[in-house]
């Protein structure tokens, strides 16, 4: 097939079978204990399987089934280790492998953007894609110019395949939802479709990207790729090497991992800081470690790609983030249940217990009380598990509690990032970044707290 599945029968049918296959291969296995297999084998072949056909259906689609599996893989960390080992390796892979599409489909679209000649604005270009995603793949070349390049190149059809898989996702949304216990999967769908048309217009995505180039390009610890070239469906970046970060939670040693955690943590809250803008989907293919840091060729970068989801954030994040996990910390429940009812986190029709509200959010924002955290598998398991137990006072109150909608996707790039911290099993300074980088976080030196008026106003007021 040269393009991606269009047509929407097709593409339901693929994505139908997913949970029909679930239930077939229970039947299956159902079957083997029938016959004397012990149930932790049964399990576990059960598991595996599933997750190849999830792979499998997902990864052929691409579009936004693929961008689905990618959101989910961040939050492996949340799932019982029987069940997140076979799921793990599957869901990993779509962070950075997919079908490719077709060389001559792709010399097409170049052709048709770049125009006909476009060979002649590359002293080089590779016809093997380095890498898929979830709209476009990316090829390895050398600009006219001499530089090395990154080619992403969009999918034909991208922008329906993407509306019509998440629509579909978005009907099986409960019976998706057991991949990740205690997650309400439908508004993660809601959100990554509202994202569609953004997501697709590489203008707006070069437009981000470059502003980040420019900002962190003497930065010591953190590396975006310029802009070379962009038009409708294909943008032309910097080339950078270096470790992917899924490389790094499977394979790398214990010192890249609390690098690369550390890093990604300053990069969450300095980014929008810097540039007004947050870099909204965190999973590791968009992240790699390189060599050169500040300590020299022994010390560690990050590399930041794909900027087509973002959030615009004048002023950096919230103040009130700050101010509540500063409140939080303090232990001053009523505050904070004063503020999460100004911002519309607790709505007007409900009556909640701060202290209550206080005993929720305090295990939430552990890292966040000590000078350093180590984020692990178990710790992200025993959260999600203590919030979605029904049995749990934390589920309970959790169910009251409201996301305003200009939260909801700087609370969806935080959990994500914690996921991979988890999945990095990384020892880092959290406490740093948020007195380095969040607004709110720390008092302002010679502000009165009670009203925001500087030493000498309230001296003159008095």
């Amino acid at each position: 097939m040269s393009d991606l599945p269009r047509k929407a029968v097709t593409r339901t049918a693929k994505l139908a079978a997913l949970p029909l296959g679930f239930a077939g291969r229970a039947t299956w296995g159902l079957g083997k204990r029938i016959v004397g297999e012990s149930a932790e084998i049964v399990g576990r072949e059960l598991q595996q399987r599933t997750a190849e056909q999830l792979f499998k259906v997902l990864g052929e689609l691409k579009g936004g089934a693929m961008k689905f599996g990618q959101a989910l893989s961040v939050f492996e960390s949340a799932l019982p280790e029987e069940i997140a080992g076979p799921y793990r390796v599957a869901l990993t892979k779509l962070q950075e492998a997919a079908p490719p599409m077709p060389t001559r489909t792709v010399h097409t679209v170049l052709g048709e953007r770049l125009g006909e000649d476009w060979r002649e604005l590359f002293l080089e270009f590779e016809d093997k894609p380095s890498a898929a995603a979830s709209i476009g793949q990316v090829h390895r070349g050398v600009w006219h110019d001499g530089r090395e390049v990154a080619v992403k190149v969009q999918y034909p059809g991208a922008g329906e395949a993407l509306l019509s898989d998440l629509n579909q996702l978005s009907r099986f949304s409960r019976l998706l939802g057991p991949l990740i216990p205690g997650m309400d999967i439908k508004p993660l769908i809601a959100e990554l479709r509202d994202r569609v048309s953004e997501e697709l217009d590489y203008g707006l995505e070069a437009q981000a990207q470059q502003t980040h180039a420019e900002e962190f390009a003497d930065d010591p610890d953190v590396l975006v790729p310029a802009v070379v070239h962009q038009c409708d469906e294909v943008l032309i970046t910097e080339w950078i090497d270096g470790i992917p970060m899924s490389e790094i939670i499977r394979d790398g040693t214990q010192e890249q991992r609390d690098r690369a955690g550390q890093l990604l943590a300053r990069f969450l809250f300095s980014g929008p800081a810097r540039t007004g803008l947050l870099h909204a989907d965190p999973h590791p293919g968009n992240f790699r470690l390189l060599p050169g840091g500040p300590g020299g060729d022994n010390d560690w970068r990050l590399g930041v790609l794909d900027f087509g989801t973002v959030d615009r954030l004048q002023g950096g994040l919230p103040t009130p983030i700050g101010h509540s996990l500063r409140m939080t910390l303090d232990g001053d429940a009523q505050a904070v249940y004063e503020l999460l009812c100004e911002e519309g986190f607790v709505k007007q029709s409900i009556e909640l217990d701060p202290d209550a509200v206080l005993d929720y959010l305090l295990p939430i924002i552990e890292p966040a009380q000590v000078e350093e955290f180590t984020f692990t598998r178990g710790w992200m398991r025993s959260q999600a598990a203590r919030v979605a137990d029904p049995r749990s006072p934390a589920y309970q109150l959790g169910k009251q509690l409201n996301l305003p909608p200009a939260y909801l996707l700087i609370h969806r790039v935080t959990l994500s990032t914690i996921g991979v911290l988890c999945q990095l099993g990384a020892t880092v300074r959290l406490r740093e970044e948020l007195e380095e980088w969040l607004p709110g976080f720390l008092a302002e030196e010679g502000v009165d707290e009670e009203d925001g008026m500087g030493e000498e106003e309230a001296a003159a007021e008095a």
